[in-house]
């Protein structure tokens, strides 16, 4: 089946079609939810959750743009959504903010892997998590994050800051455990 075929049996709630587009998707989707979710469980419902709106909603699907895209950010707002209703993002507290100091940018670059990358990402707190996500990797500015998340432009832009400072302490600790480990 090519795209249209997909589309148009989904509509018609074709239960081939619709698994042949979540096969066509799902993993890449679930890569995306799984930076917007605390661990693989999580991740995992949010894509499940996306793909029934998705399935719902596919009739609203007019072709403008990419169907990725268009399930993109079906998985994004599930994501969001489900965090909205874990009550209001606030600032967290000043204290576990501090960066390590002395190595070098480059070198981390090439030592972390993805999954660890997206591991460090995880642990952020969902607050900060969200609004790093929305930013650095989705390319919202903080005016559109504020309104999608019902926090001001200044909340969003200090959680960013606090996420790329709790970022760069992780991956600098990472990067340390791991050399440590390596030359014993």
């Amino acid at each position: 089946m090519n795209e249209k075929e997909i589309i148009k049996g989904c509509i018609d709630g074709n239960s081939k079609a619709q698994q042949a587009l979540f096969n066509l998707f799902s993993s890449e989707m679930f890569g995306t939810s799984l930076y917007y979710s605390p661990n693989h469980a999580e991740a995992e419902d949010t894509l499940h959750e996306g793909f029934l709106k998705v399935f719902q909603n596919i009739s609203g699907f007019k072709g403008e743009g990419s169907l990725k895209g268009w399930i993109r950010k079906i998985i994004i707002n599930t994501a969001l959504e489900k965090y909205r209703k874990k009550g209001p993002l606030y600032v967290l507290d000043q204290e576990s903010f501090e960066a390590f100091e002395g190595i070098e940018r480059e070198q981390i670059i090439s030592d972390i892997s993805a999954d660890d990358l997206i591991g460090l990402i995880q642990d952020l707190s969902p607050q900060y998590r969200m609004v790093f996500n929305l930013f650095a990797l989705e390319g919202y500015s903080h005016k559109e994050i504020a309104e999608m998340l019902n926090i001001s432009e200044g909340t969003s832009k200090s959680n960013l800051a606090r996420a790329r400072t709790i970022l760069q302490k992780k991956v600098k600790k990472y990067f340390y455990v791991s050399s440590k480990e390596i030359n014993g």
